[in-house]
Parts: structure tokens; sequence; C-alpha cells
């Protein structure tokens, strides 16, 4: 049995959630936008082959929709954040180790002879697109480096199916393609390493394997002398089950219209700091510090205005009820009414696991508002955000002020209210 790494990739991961649930989506032009419909963060192939760009702003892409039909929806980050976990779930029944990577890539450890291992690959893609409904590109080989090169290939090349197993390749087809594909599309390799590569006369995939690895690191980092090592098949990068303790947690968002009135930020860090609370309780961490911003824009008219303010807790705490008394209470001493504000975030950091009863803590907090805020949290978590809440915290209306999302598709997977309904 020969260990090799696979990873697996959404394709157009945004996209292929709205088609998920949408198929009058697939086969047409489909862009997602970014926060309040600003500009393009997603595009589906159809997309891309019209000359769409990722940032282009929306204004300058309409056209598309009346000339060719083209879709456009408001990113949907409940939606995408529940799509991500259960493709990660459906990955982690094929690996021997599991390293998610990002919201639509994970590296999984699997064994196998050349053979099985392309037959394992499929399986994945399979699995994932059943059970899921997104279609995913893998790639096989022995390491990180050469697994994303892998998918690239198999991402590149429709008739591979979606499985790119470089066991199951031959030698002078690899180098072939690696002589074709520049440099700056290696995992890791930027412009501005790119650029400084060509000045060494290195410019594809294959010149930088060929590269004197001690020359490499010299002149660049060990981080370029491992891809150069990992590209002749040694593995120099470990995987990491676990990811990283979260530092922080941050609700930030920009309004759909300033806000400039005491009354409307309160509103604000009343939503923010209920919100900032429940993904407290739904992680399991405690917070012990509280940091509340907000800011005006910086080309308009007028003074600008970026209050901010760190307070320490009295204890670790994950209160709804704490959280927002303390961060209404820091906003009304910091911002300028009359200030037209454009965003406002919540920031709740210093996190840690349950710290238990300390001594004396009993004290800090009266015992009644401490139940009320553990109700909270169990509605909250059993039956989604806008179920109750605090003052406007517990408004199932959005506020006027609250992130535009105009062309958002539903919540199909977090929302009881929004889940399709299937007639026979």
């Amino acid at each position: 049995m020969t260990d090799r790494i696979a990873l697996v990739d959404v394709n157009n991961f945004y996209v292929s959630c709205e088609r998920a649930f949408d198929p009058k989506l697939i086969g047409r032009p489909v862009v997602v936008l970014s926060n309040n419909d600003g500009c393009v963060v997603a595009r589906s192939q159809e997309a891309k082959d019209l000359g769409i760009t990722t940032g282009a702003p929306f204004f300058q892409v309409k056209q598309f929709i009346q000339s060719h039909g083209m879709i456009v929806r408001s990113s949907n980050y409940e939606l995408y954040g529940d799509m991500s976990a259960r493709v990660m779930e459906v990955l982690s029944r094929f690996g021997t180790w599991q390293e998610v990577y990002s919201i639509d890539e994970s590296f999984l450890g699997i064994q196998g002879n050349p053979d099985q291992l392309g037959e394992l690959a499929t399986r994945i893609r399979t699995a994932v697109g059943r059970g899921v409904g997104v279609p995913v590109c893998v790639g096989v080989a022995p390491t990180k480096t050469l697994a994303k090169f892998a998918n690239h290939v198999a991402k590149h090349n429709a008739h591979l199916g979606g499985v790119c197993s470089m066991d199951s390749m031959d030698p002078d087809l690899i180098e072939n393609i690696q002589s074709r594909v520049p440099v700056t599309d290696l995992w890791g390799v930027g412009a501005r390493t790119g650029t400084k590569l060509a000045g060494m006369g290195i410019a594809s995939i294959a010149d930088l394997k060929a590269a004197d690895v001690t020359e490499i690191r010299k002149k660049f980092s060990v981080v370029l002398q491992r891809t150069v090592l990992e590209l002749n098949g040694t593995p120099c990068i470990p995987h990491n089950e676990e990811r990283a303790d979260k530092q922080q947690i941050m609700y930030s968002r920009s309004f759909s219209s300033p806000v400039s009135t005491i009354e409307d930020m309160v509103e604000v860090m009343s939503i923010y700091a209920q919100r900032g609370a429940a993904r407290l309780m739904s992680d399991g961490l405690w917070a012990t510090l509280l940091t509340v911003t907000a800011g005006t824009s910086r080309f308009a008219g007028g003074e600008a205005s970026f209050p901010s303010v760190t307070l320490k807790l009295p204890s670790p705490t994950q209160d709804p009820i704490l959280l927002t008394r303390l961060a209404v209470g820091a906003m009304r001493e910091i911002m300028r009414p009359g200030a037209a504000y454009v965003r406002g975030g919540v920031v709740l950091s210093g996190l840690q696991p349950d710290p238990g009863q300390a001594a004396f803590g009993i004290f800090e907090q009266d015992i009644s508002t401490k139940h009320v805020g553990d109700v909270l949290g169990a509605v909250k978590a059993r039956f989604g955000n806008k179920s109750i809440g605090l003052g406007s915290g517990g408004l199932a209306v959005e506020p006027g002020w609250s992130m535009k999302r105009e062309f958002s598709s539903p919540k199909f997977t977090t929302d009881w209210a929004q889940i399709p309904v299937v007639k026979a």
C-alpha cells in the first residue's frame, strides 16, 4: 500500500452551492456578489467565459443580465458555511487523516496501488456529488504541492472527469504539462516571487522543479526550497489535522445606508453583540475582551470618525445580556452623533474553553440575568439567531441599515422557514 495525498476542491464553490438548490442555474452564467452587492466575488465558468473578472464592480457587469441571461446572487454566507461543513464531513469518511485547508478545500491521506488510488478518487468525487450536490475535482500525488498541481490538471482537462492521480500518469506527460504551466500557477508562488524567478530564467513549474534547492533557499526562503523538494516527490509540508485555536470572533459589517444617530448605533451594537455571543456558545468558547468599532467612509466629505475601544470583561463570559450591555454602553461613549458611519463591528477576543466557576465569580453577575442569557443561547441554538433576542436583536425584520443582499437566495439549510418543500 502506498501513502498518497488527495486535494479535494469544490468547483466554483459559491456558485455550486447556489446551483445545488436551483438547478435552473446550471449551464447559465452566474455571479455571486460581495457585501452590499458591491462587486463580483465568485463566477461560474460561463461567466468567466464572458470575460467577467473577480472584483469587477456590479454596475459594470449588469449589462450581461439582459444580453446573456446572467444570474446574480448576493453572498449567502449561512448557506455556504453549512454546505462546506457537509462536504468536509463526507470527505472525512475516506481519509486516514484530513486537513481542512479552506472553506472549499481539504487534504486527505489515502492509501492504495495506482489503480486503487484512481478508483478511490473517483468514489470521493461521486460521494460528494451525491451526498451534497456540488462538483469537486480530486488531485492525488505524493506531496501536498503535487496534489495541488494534480488538482489543477483535473480542473483544466475535462476529459479526466474531475480526477487526476499522478501515479497513473506517464512521467513524460507530467513533465510536458509542467513545462507549459506558469510557475505562478503553483501553490504558494505569488506574482512577486514569479517575477524574481523569471529573472533567473525560471518561468514554468518544470523550471522550478529542476532548480538548485540550495540556490533557491539562498535567494528566497526555506518555504520555496520546500516547494522545490515537494515538486521532486519529497514530502516537506506536514499535515495538520487540528485547526488552529480561534483567536477572536468578529461580527463586522458595512451598512447599506449610513448610521448617524445614537439610537441606530445602539441597535447595531445590540444585534452584533448578541450574534457574537451566539457564535461563542456555538463554539463552546468564553471571551475575556470586548472591542467595539465603527467608521465613516474614507472617501466621503465631512469629518472622519473611527471610534474604537477595547474592554476587559469582569470574567470570561459568553452571556449575551452582559456583552450587549457593555457593547452598547461603550459605543454610546465614543461615537460622534451626526457622523455618517458606514460600518461597525463587535470583536470578542481572549477566547478560552469553559473556564468553570471562578472564585467568587458567582457574585460578579446577577444569577437571574445569567439564567436569562442561558435561555437565550439555548433558544437561538435550536431555532436560529432571529428566533429570540434582546430589544432589536429579537426582531425578525432586518433593520434598514443592515447589509444589502438584494439578490440573496434562501437559507435552504439553516432556517426552518426557508427549507425547500418537495411535493410529489
